[in-house]
């Protein structure tokens, strides 16, 4: 008797199938591939045995040569060696502050910036896709056939045009992408499984070129992202550049080209990487010129050169334990992700703040991918024994604008993704026809303290009194964090939709500015919003009793007539002042002057109704 595999269309494998799924750590330094073996994550090697993919891409004559070849080119062809490019992700050219101390020739484009090689201009989407199509072809190499999709980590502050870029990049190197993971969150997975974890646990996720930090509660297979915070422009890179300063100060340089300047960051990202094991390290160097540098430098003034950039680590660490509203004494452990946080002073500051050494038991380097491939095989439909949830969050409130420049949050920052909420807006005029809709990414009321995401214009909408229409807006987050809305109105059902894909990314400074002064300014914007929404309130009283006037003026006589009009005047003179109080008291005034008035428009309105018409008809 044969036996029946009964499973969800689509989802589940055939028998004895085991479909091909990967997970990519996309990082600024280096990239890995893994998957899952016998219920087991590992890291897939290239011929050589190596696991970790240089970051790095050169442009030669010969074609284009990535990862260990190309990073040996930096030094000789800086223009055309291309290092670290995910900072360039979604990024224009005014994002980036330190644009003319690195050694490329870049292209203000539109949108995003790019790069002028020998191979012509490629914008960091191009270059992010020869890395991940490197991986690919290792990837199909070790698996032996042609991968069903793969997820692709991001850094949990990458914004929707970042994340975008990043799908695009992964679209362009030929892979179907199951989703994009905040990297925080693929580090999670990974002790979560491995380690049976439950309870509280803090991902501190220093890459090479990003900071992240992420609150997640594990518990029975679930795991829930409670907070996230970071900086997109911290990571070893700096620590690297911090030495590369030092150097130049001690030996006295300044001026240096290209080449020198690529061949002293390499020497003092080797230096960093050796006082890791070591207590001092010597860095020698022949510049073009013929001129030798030859100088030593201890564990004690690494720490000290860098110790800014490891207290900047620990400002969104703080601010992640306070939006989940829990303190370091509640956290179980603390997980430590990426090859920077192999520095003693790293992990020496993480262990002090959170007094408990950080956990470190699985390779900082590879700890991402690991996770990424977990899901990944989970997405393929390739589940084990193990069931979990994965809850992750957005960074940043999504919201619109609504009348008098305010901000109307539809979707609250920390919110668990994918997501979808509506809200119900209405006309302001009467007769409007059409309603313009401006998606907004911030914490701030205003919409001059937020960031613009996309417009849009619900055409259509039927004609009606101000307040009739109902126009409902849906904000829809997917699993990527991106972002979709959609506005309707409810009687004629005209709809009008978009997908969010900004043009270029938010820079350090605009995600700093968003998540700090949304705490800075919290009184002066409860304020603000309060005098704005008063003024929107007065203004349609206005504009109502104005209308009034105009049609049913008759019905006054000249000293009630003086009166309104007085107290119109009032009102008018209220909303071009910043007194809150004032402005509330004249439409308040003006309310009670016009009340016999609306009374006496009410029984009109019903006798001219009533006109021509007997009771039986009625």
């Amino acid at each position: 008797m044969a036996l029946l595999q009964i499973a969800e269309p689509g989802l589940s494998t055939a028998p004895h199938q085991h479909r091909l799924a990967v997970g990519i750590d996309l990082g600024t330094t280096n990239s890995l591939v893994a998957t899952v073996r016998s219920g087991s994550a590992t890291c897939l090697p290239d011929e050589f045995g190596r696991s970790l993919l240089p970051s790095v891409v050169h442009y030669s004559k010969a074609g284009t040569v990535v990862g260990h070849n190309a990073q040996a080119e930096q030094s000789h062809d800086p223009h055309n060696t291309i290092v670290s490019v995910k900072r360039f992700m979604g990024r224009g050219l005014a994002d980036l502050p330190d644009a003319g101390s690195l050694p490329y020739h870049f292209v203000d484009a539109p949108g995003m910036l790019q790069l002028s090689t020998r191979a012509g201009a490629k914008s960091p989407v191009e270059v992010s896709a020869d890395i991940l199509r490197t991986l690919k072809e290792r990837a199909e190499a070790s698996l032996g056939g042609e991968l069903t999709g793969a997820v692709i980590t991001v850094p949990a502050y990458f914004d929707d045009a970042q994340r975008q870029a990043t799908k695009d990049a992964a679209r362009l190197a030929g892979l179907n992408v199951l989703r994009l993971l905040n990297e925080p969150t693929a580090a999670a997975i990974a002790y979560g499984l491995d380690n049976a974890s439950e309870g509280t646990y803090v991902v501190y996720d220093l890459g090479g070129g990003t900071f992240d930090v992420s609150i997640l509660k594990l518990s029975r297979g679930v795991f829930e992202v409670l907070a996230t915070s970071g900086d997109s422009a911290l990571g070893g890179d700096d620590f690297d550049h911090r030495i590369y300063c030092w150097m130049l100060s001690e030996a006295g340089l300044s001026g240096l080209g290209a080449h020198n300047t690529r061949l002293l960051l390499t020497r003092a990202r080797e230096a960093k990487e050796a006082l890791t094991e070591h207590t001092e390290t010597r860095i020698t160097a022949i510049l073009s010129d013929g001129e030798s540098i030859d100088l030593t430098l201890d564990q004690a003034t690494f720490h000290e050169i860098t110790k800014t950039l490891v207290d900047k680590t620990l400002l969104p660490v703080r601010k992640a334990l306070r939006d989940a509203k829990i303190s370091v004494d509640d956290v179980k452990g603390v997980v430590m992700v990426g090859g920077a946080t192999r520095m003693p002073q790293v992990q020496k500051a993480v262990g002090e703040l959170f007094g408990q050494p950080p956990l470190t038991n699985l390779d900082p380097d590879k700890v991402v991918a690991l996770g990424a491939a977990m899901q990944a095989n989970v997405l393929a439909g390739n589940k084990g024994d193990d069931d979990w949830l994965l809850l992750d969050v957005i960074p940043l409130s999504l919201g619109l604008e609504t009348m008098g420049g305010l901000v109307e949050k539809v979707i609250p920052r920390n919110s668990t993704i994918p997501t979808a909420r509506a809200q119900e807006f209405t006309t302001f005029k009467d007769g409007q026809t059409a309603m313009a809709i401006h998606v907004l990414q911030g914490e701030r009321e205003l919409v001059a303290d937020c960031r613009s995401l996309a417009r849009f214009v619900l055409h259509g909408i039927p004609p009606m009194v101000a307040g009739a229409a109902r126009i409902r807006v849906t904000f829809q987050v997917d699993a990527d964090g991106l972002l979709s809305v959609t506005a309707r109105e409810q009687s004629s059902g005209v709809e009008a939709h978009i997908e969010v894909k900004p043009s270029y990314g938010l820079s350090d400074d605009e995600i700093s500015r968003m998540l700090t002064e949304s705490l800075s300014h919290v009184k002066e914007d409860i304020e603000a919003r309060k005098l704005r929404e008063a003024i929107v309130d007065a203004e349609s009283l206005l504009e109502a009793t104005r209308s009034a006037l105009a049609s049913d003026g008759d019905l006054l006589d000249a000293a009630e007539r003086a009166d309104i009009d007085a107290a119109l005047a009032v009102a008018d003179a209220a909303i071009k002042g910043d007194s809150t109080r004032a402005v509330n008291d004249a439409a308040a005034a003006l309310s009670r002057l016009t009340d016999p008035f609306a009374e006496r428009r009410m029984n009109r309105n019903i006798q001219r109704a009533l006109k021509g018409h007997n009771i039986s008809e009625l």
